[in-house]
């Protein structure tokens, strides 16, 4: 607790156009290389870019999504640098008028370690603004020499930059999730980490408590959220140890090599003035009318805080719970769906998509959208948990048997026999049979040994083979027992 932890992310979201944010060179994944390397894209002479209006688009609903201003007048321009995967020789950016302004960004951080309990916090987002990818430098495929691949060259990027305004990595994973379910939610990007479509770049520093800002880091290129915490535990280590030992901090540009668990310096980090940025000349400033930025708000789903905080409000489910069904739109989505099937079982129906569904997606390797069993199915389940017919072990049986061979609920409780028994008159003549044949153990209960209702339970349960209504038995018992 000497040192406090300041990190802040810029994270790059692919945006999901068909088509290149200057040109009409087609942005699908896995093409051959350079097959997707039109003129513009490899920076032919005398080639104009066009801004893809798709892109703008998808820029405005990101920043209704989180509250920001949207700017009516945004400009792009050059950044300037030199490397083998960038043919003009800069970058086409936004840097002093980016389109979106400040917002934030609402998280529930779930502590990584130890019994601290979820909490609420507000990221604040500086800015994000349109730019376009660079290619790809291949260093694998050929023998002492790089290869290059211009296919993602002129991709159109969304660039999200927080404030410093995280002190943990927990707090960076739970940024960067939430921030994924976004982007996801509002259809802006298919946020596919494997592919690149969402990349998230790190800036770490330490410093001691009330002092100033301590010189950053940036991990660059984190494309797991398993990877991102281990580097920033790693990175935070490192720093502390560096500066208790008498060193100093350099800044610079760091990469997480995950076989090792360790970071690497790639060069010494540059700031703003070394791009020399200035306006592209061969773009008009971009105008963004109120009139296009209602119609992009017309577009927009309800949000996951909205619905959150719904989840909450209205179906009485805690803030954690809330943002675990709303991990994602399709989660959310069968969610409901299965709610509309038991619409006073909200706490159950929350309980069973966060356990046993999400259990055993997790086990087959599964997202919720390729899951086995339909919210129709599911809702039957607790349909018939909330009516009594079976126990949750009954329903267990019925769940693993739909996910492994489909059928309806009401047709497997009958061919397993795991209806319970309800009827008030025999589970009567099962308590009252146990007590007589046990009038040792009822003196004792009665005499104050309270544990042994559970042994009562026991033979009940066993004498009904497990059929009994629990809530029913409990209650029969404690009638009976207490004479």
């Amino acid at each position: 607790m000497q040192w406090e932890i300041v990190i802040g992310l810029e994270v790059h979201t692919q945006l999901s156009t068909n088509t290149k944010i200057f040109s009409g060179a087609s942005t699908t994944y896995g093409a051959e290389p350079n097959t997707q390397a039109d003129a513009v894209s490899i920076a032919l002479p005398g080639v104009l870019p066009v801004l893809n209006k798709g892109a703008v688009e998808r820029a405005i609903k990101f920043g209704l999504a989180t509250g920001a201003h949207i700017a009516p007048r945004s400009v792009f321009a050059r950044k300037n640098y030199f490397y083998p995967d960038l043919p003009k020789g800069y970058q086409i950016s936004q840097f002093e008028l980016p389109v979106v302004g400040q917002g934030a960004l609402t998280i529930q951080v779930a502590p990584l370690s130890g019994n601290a309990k979820p909490y609420e916090k507000t990221v604040r987002i500086t800015r994000a603004h349109l730019e376009e990818d660079a290619g790809k430098s291949l260093h694998g495929d050929f023998h002492g020499m790089t290869g290059i691949d211009l296919n993602r060259a002129g991709t159109p990027l969304l660039e999200i930059v927080s404030e410093p305004d995280m002190c943990s990595a927990a707090e960076a994973v739970a940024y960067a999730k939430s921030l994924h379910t976004l982007v996801r939610w509002i259809g802006i990007s298919d946020g596919n980490m494997q592919e690149g479509s969402f990349r998230c770049d790190v800036n770490v520093s330490v410093r001691k408590p009330g002092a100033e800002l301590g010189t950053r880091r940036e991990i660059k290129n984190l494309n797991s959220f398993k990877f991102m915490q281990q580097a920033i535990d790693h990175e935070v280590q490192w720093q502390i140890d560096t500066l208790e030992n008498g060193g100093k901090v350099q800044q610079a540009t760091i990469l997480f090599d995950p076989d090792s668990g360790e970071t690497r310096m790639m060069r010494s980090k540059e700031d703003a003035h070394d791009y020399r940025y200035f306006p592209d000349p061969d773009l008009l400033p971009l105008e963004i009318s109120p009139a296009w930025i209602a119609q992009m708000r017309a577009t927009l789903p309800e949000l996951p805080q909205a619905k959150q905080a719904r989840y909450v409000n209205d179906l009485g489910l805690s803030a954690y719970d809330a943002s675990l069904l709303t991990a994602s739109r399709e989660m959310a989505d069968f969610f409901e769906a299965a709610l509309d099937v038991v619409p006073a079982q909200a706490k159950i129906c929350a309980n069973w998509m966060i356990g046993e569904v999400s259990a055993q997606l997790n086990r087959d390797g599964l997202d919720i959208a390729q899951c086995p069993i339909t919210a129709r199915q599911l809702g039957g389940i607790l349909q018939r948990i909330a009516d009594g017919t079976v126990s949750n072990s009954g329903a267990k049986e019925v769940f693993r048997t739909l996910w492994a061979e489909g059928g309806e609920a009401d047709a497997i409780i009958e061919a397993k026999g795991l209806k319970q028994v309800s009827d008030a008159g025999a589970i009567e003549q099962i308590v009252d049979e146990i007590i007589a044949a046990n009038t040792d153990k009822v003196a004792e209960y009665r005499s104050g040994k309270d544990k042994l209702f559970g042994f009562f339970v026991g033979l009940a349960m066993k004498a009904s083979k497990g059929k009994a209504n629990p809530a029913q038995l409990n209650e029969i018992l404690k009638q009976k027992l207490a004479g």
